[in-house]
């Protein structure tokens, strides 16, 4: 009979006491004395409170990772950006240009703004940010809102726009030029990813009102069609990567949604959902699957949540 050494070569351990979790003890599985049963690490992922925005908005923008964020633009036309450091927001250095409804993506310290409301109606302008000011870039193909963007500074994508547009375009740190068409076209959906491996997925798709569960993969040159998102939805966020990505909030028509979803590359999984349902917050396109970032939203919230996992101690029955 096989038994567990001979899988995972080596054996169960025997501890008197219950083991200290964390991240060292993932996955760690041992018989505990204390209780007479084993027991296993188990890394459980969930949302939990933030520090507040100073300002609470819907329709930002985002940039960054959980641990060190940026929030911009919102609604009303407003030139407000906020910085993170993993507990609290404070006020950094406003946009050339308010704006709402922009694309956001980059690091806290190198970050990019494109499109946009702003008045009396959508830009195409673009602005870089340095971590300590904000300067134009290349203007953006089109005067366009509701984009999905994703990647570096230096090295960025941009997908749909309204009113359901199926452009793409990448940035190279000085300029923006045509990309391949998106397969769907739409507005107000979400990315993440890199240039040469991006993701966009949901949005507002043609006709009017309708809201889709679309995933599309880039590689740099074409669009492919991916996983089916779990729901249809529009002004959602993302964190992550093509093969580990995070997509949270949005909306889908009478009311805002909770849902969490992972991707691993091919297919979504529902995972743990938000406190407050709310969509067009600021996510983190830099994060990561594991650790992402959803600030502000509709009904003008200040709202911050943390997305992250605790490794916790289960015990191994039966069922």
């Amino acid at each position: 009979m096989t038994d567990y050494k001979t899988i995972f070569g080596k054996k169960i351990k025997f501890q008197t006491s219950d083991l200290t979790m964390s991240s060292a003890t993932e996955g760690e599985l041992f018989y505990s004395e204390t209780s007479k049963e084993f027991k296993v690490g188990v890394n459980l992922t969930a949302w939990s409170s933030g520090g507040n925005l100073n300002t609470g908005k819907s329709q930002r923008a985002g940039a960054g990772t959980q641990t060190a964020a940026l929030s911009f633009g919102g609604n009303p036309i407003v030139a407000i950006n906020e910085s993170y450091d993993g507990s609290s927001w404070t006020e950094a250095p406003d946009l050339s240009t308010a704006r709402r409804l922009a694309g956001g993506c980059g690091t806290q310290t190198s970050a990019l703004c494109s499109g946009g409301i702003a008045s009396p109606g959508a830009v195409n302008s673009t602005e870089e940010f340095d971590g300590s000011s904000w300067t134009a870039g290349g203007n953006y193909t089109a005067a366009a809102y509701g984009i999905g963007t994703g990647g570096t500074q230096t090295a960025a994508f941009g997908a749909g726009y309204a009113p359901y547009s199926a452009v793409s375009a990448e940035y190279n740190g000085s300029s923006w030029t045509a990309g391949e068409n998106v397969n769907t076209g739409r507005h107000y959906g979400a990315a993440c990813g890199t240039q040469t491996a991006g993701l966009f997925f949901t949005g507002n798709r043609a006709p009017a009102g309708s809201e889709s569960s679309h995933t599309e993969e880039y590689d740099g040159t074409d669009w492919a069609v991916g996983g089916t998102y779990p729901e249809e939805k529009r002004g959602g966020s993302a964190s992550g990567t093509q093969t580990a990505a995070l997509g949270f909030g949005g909306d889908l028509d009478p009311g805002d949604l909770t849902t969490t979803a992972i991707y691993d590359g091919s297919s979504w999984t529902v995972g743990s959902s938000t406190a407050t349902a709310r969509s067009f917050g600021s996510g983190t396109p830099s994060g990561t699957n594991e650790t992402a970032l959803l600030a502000g939203g509709d009904a003008d919230t200040d709202a911050t949540e943390e997305y992250g996992g605790t490794v916790t101690l289960k015990t191994v029955t039966d069922s």
